[in-house]
């Protein structure tokens, strides 16, 4: 496996804003933002993208949506509403193959979203 950036972040060997950690996920500030808030959820455990995760991944799965409500609380998106993102493959527009959710706020979302 070619290094992966969300790996190195995890292990604090590349910079990032980590704004959420716990035993089972990291949340950090997209460097790229697309949104006034533009957080990325991901799990500690490494796993490619969605297509790659297993039946006893689904806990984590489900952890990390709760992680994502967690941070639109605490950035006070919630009542006017955000949006979750998870992209898998090329065409979707992953470009890190290490499931991530996108958490997107802070201003309207139009739809369809590309």
């Amino acid at each position: 496996m070619a290094v992966c950036v969300f790996c190195q972040i995890i292990e604090k060997k590349a910079a990032s804003r980590i704004i959420y950690e716990d035993d089972l996920a990291v949340a950090f500030e997209d460097a790229n933002p697309q949104a006034p808030i533009h957080t990325l959820i991901i799990p500690r455990k490494h796993i490619a993208g969605l297509d790659e995760a297993r039946i006893e991944d689904q806990s984590i799965l489900g952890h990390l949506l709760l992680v994502a409500r967690r941070i639109a609380r605490d950035k006070k998106i919630d009542r006017t509403g955000y949006r979750v993102v998870a992209n898998y493959g090329v065409s979707a527009g992953q470009s890190i193959f290490h499931f991530h959710l996108h958490l997107l706020g802070g201003r309207p979302m139009h739809w369809p979203p590309g």
